[in-house]
Order: structure tokens, then sequence, then C-alpha cells
């Protein structure tokens, strides 16, 4: 199977090299990963020590509570009921 290199300009895939395919030939198009081949954070780089583990758990104690006002609360359960029957949609 030939490897196709190509990159996304104004809205369309443009081959690094001419294409030798036929016409109406179904692909499978994927972006490359970055020379790493990761995303985000390998395992590596995350530090498990008890120091750093207790940075976190201070860190996650310190962040603020989400709390909605009545209206909200409204505002966002019409808004997940409109992405729900929008997902189902598109279900065939």
């Amino acid at each position: 199977m030939e490897v196709i290199h190509a990159s996304w300009k104004n809205g369309q895939i443009v081959p690094d090299a001419p294409v030798n395919l036929p016409e109406g030939c179904r692909l499978v198009v994927e972006p490359e990963l970055a020379e790493t081949g990761l995303i985000g954070v390998s395992e590596e780089d995350w530090s498990d020590s008890p120091k750093a583990v207790s940075d976190w758990l201070e860190w996650y104690d310190s962040l603020e509570p989400l709390v909605f006002t009545p209206e909200e609360e409204v505002e966002l359960a019409q808004w997940l009921q409109k992405v729900k029957e929008y997902t189902f949609s598109l279900t065939p």
C-alpha cells in the first residue's frame, strides 16, 4: 500500500508529491504525530515522588467548586439535551 504524505492547507489535503491512485479510491487520513510519536506528556516526565503528589493534591484542593445559579442549571440542561438530540440524529 502506498503511503501518501500531505499537508492540510486552506481546507484541503495537499499531497507532498504526485499521487498515483485510481479515481474514487477511498482513503484513511490521520495526522502525523510529533517526532516523538507522543501527544501530551510522557510517563517519564511525571514525577510520582511524595513531594510531587503532595504538591498536586494541594493544587487540586485549592480549586474552587463550580456553582451554578438555578438559571444556569436550566440552560446547561437544555444544551445537554440539544447535544443528545444532535448526537442521536447522526446515528443511522
